[in-house]
């Protein structure tokens, strides 16, 4: 334990006296320092037991002396050793009464003791406590090895957690809490998730102290886990107190120890996608049972439960950050996977892009709606980008849920769905679009893109352009005609025209157009232009 002036005073070979401040004995003496200067305080830190024979001290002024002892106690200073029978027979009465005043520890030394062995004995007591710190981190660390052997992570959290007599935590690289220790201590860890959740920010190793939100008082210390740049893990530890020399000890073998568990699990996870990645193929090539031999129990009874398939790619493939954008869905979906306990196959393809396979409401596919928390995911039938009018960095296409009991075939058509939503979101700009949202709308805001609208606008523009002559209305009777589905009598009704005058309309239409209305594939192109392009204002 510490050295503490009441240790010093009662070294039986020191034979000091407490002249004052003997309610104050307790404090931890890190140096014992001499000096005889009327100002010592620019050359201390702090901690020091000040030893003096007052050669240049006004002992005997009492003003000097309570500015002398109040410098010494903002200082840090955590007593004073007064040398009689060198220079003063006695502690002055000054230097006493301004001593007793600010509860100032103040000890007598004899003549026969001199600064050189209270110093060795300071010396020797704090070279002692140094060796029990060591000594008990190295006994901490093979402690915590053990658990780590024994239990996973879990235990390492819950062993440092009574080391240091408060709690201790892991988080993934999303800041979401993965194991805490004691049990009561997630609800506590939680709330630095942000903190957490900023380390990744930085390059590993690094580490920031907070105070606990969950007391107010107490600190929470946050250090990353990782072996290159890029940070894998958070470790967080909650104390009541700044950790000492054998907590540092246990803290750091802590984080030895996780860092070794993150990187293996990378090496598994590395594994399970190269798994994952035959397993995929298998399945879109049409050889379920083969993709079932493969799979083995890894992924549970993924392919048995209905299922969904989401496609990603970045917004711009060529961007730089585009392989570290689709690194890090990944890497949230699987951190989803894991906390939530679900099978996922996710796999990273040449072309970049992402492709994985969850179970259908599950945890992995929720997480997707937290992809762009800053915008709410579009559906096709939107007709609108992004809520910040920008473009998302990912676009996602989300098939439908495949029927129950279909099993692992019904994964190339899934695949498909998926692709063909991932098409419509890149095309409209939009972050995730659900294949079911295609069928569940209309197909117009399909079609509203550039290239729809030149090509109404080039088969309507014969019709415009007569209309503006004055010379009819074949546009509103062409609309007319063909939303009552070529019943002269009701669209005649509909324009107020008579059904003859009508008849002549579309026989102009097709004059002018050089097609016949008798053709369905003219009718259906005739209405879907007329859907998408609005008239000209007439002047």
């Amino acid at each position: 334990m510490p050295l503490t002036l009441a240790a010093l005073v009662q070294h039986s070979a020191l034979k000091l006296t407490v002249r004052a401040g003997e309610d104050e004995l307790d404090r931890e003496v890190r140096w014992a320092h001499v000096s005889e200067l009327a100002d010592p305080v620019p050359y201390l830190e702090g901690g020091e037991l000040l030893l003096v024979t007052a050669i240049r001290l006004d002992v005997h002024d009492p003003e000097a002396m309570r500015r002398y002892v109040r410098r010494l106690t903002e200082a840090g200073v955590v007593g004073l050793g007064f040398a009689v029978g060198v220079h003063h027979d006695a502690v002055p009465d000054a230097l006493l009464e301004a001593a007793r005043e600010a509860d100032f520890p103040l000890l007598e030394v004899p003549r026969k003791t001199p600064f050189l062995a209270i110093g060795k004995v300071v010396s020797a007591a704090i070279a002692a406590d140094q060796y029990r710190a060591v000594t008990a981190g190295f006994a901490a660390q093979r402690e915590l090895t053990r658990a780590a052997l024994a239990g996973g992570p879990g235990a390492v959290l819950a062993r440092l957690a009574g080391y240091v007599d408060g709690w201790a935590a892991l988080y993934d690289t999303s800041g979401a809490v993965v194991a805490a220790a004691p049990d009561w201590a997630a609800r506590r860890a939680a709330l630095h998730s942000a903190d957490a959740e900023r380390l990744r920010e930085r390059p590993a190793p690094a580490s920031v102290v907070v105070a606990d939100t969950g007391t107010g008082n107490d600190r929470v210390e946050l250090q990353s886990l990782g072996t290159g740049r890029r940070v894998r893990g958070v470790l967080a530890v909650g104390t009541g107190a700044p950790l000492g020399t054998a907590e540092r000890y246990a803290v750091h073998a802590a984080i030895a120890l996780l860092t070794l568990a993150t990187e293996r699990t990378r090496s598994l996870r590395h594994a399970e996608r190269r798994i994952g990645a035959a397993v995929l193929r298998m399945l879109l090539a049409g050889h379920p049972d083969d993709a079932r031999s493969v799979a083995g129990d890894l992924y549970d009874t993924l392919l048995d439960a209905p299922f969904r398939v989401l496609v990603a790619e970045p917004a711009d493939p060529a961007a730089p950050d585009a392989d570290e954008v689709l690194g890090n869905l990944a890497e949230s979906l699987e951190s989803a996977a894991s906390r939530a306990g679900e099978p996922v196959i996710a796999v990273r393809e040449p072309a970049g892009r992402l492709v994985v396979l969850a179970a259908d409401g599950g945890a992995v596919l929720e997480s997707c709606a937290g992809t762009h928390p800053e915008q709410p995911p579009h559906t096709a039938q939107d007709g609108v980008s992004s809520g910040d009018g920008g473009e998302p960095p990912l676009h996602l296409g989300l098939s439908a849920a495949t029927p129950a009991g279909s099993g692992p075939a019904a994964a190339p058509a899934a695949l498909r769905q998926a692709e063909q939503a991932l098409s419509v979101a890149r095309r409209r700009g939009l972050a995730v679009v659900e294949h079911g949202e295609l069928v569940a709308g209309s197909v117009l805001p399909l079609l509203a893109d550039d290239a729809v609208r030149a090509f109404a606008d080039g088969l309507l523009r014969p019709l415009y352009e007569h209309d503006a002559t004055g010379r009819g209305d074949l546009v509103a009777s062409l609309r007319a005609w063909l939303s009552r589905h070529g019943q002269w009598d009701a669209a005649a009704a509909d324009l107020g025209v008579h059904r003859h005058t009508l008849r002549y309309r579309m026989r102009r239409v097709e004059e002018i157009l050089g097609r016949s209305l008798d053709d369905p594939d003219v009718r259906m192109e005739l209405w879907l232009a007329l859907k998408t392009t609005e008239p000209p204002t007439r002047a």
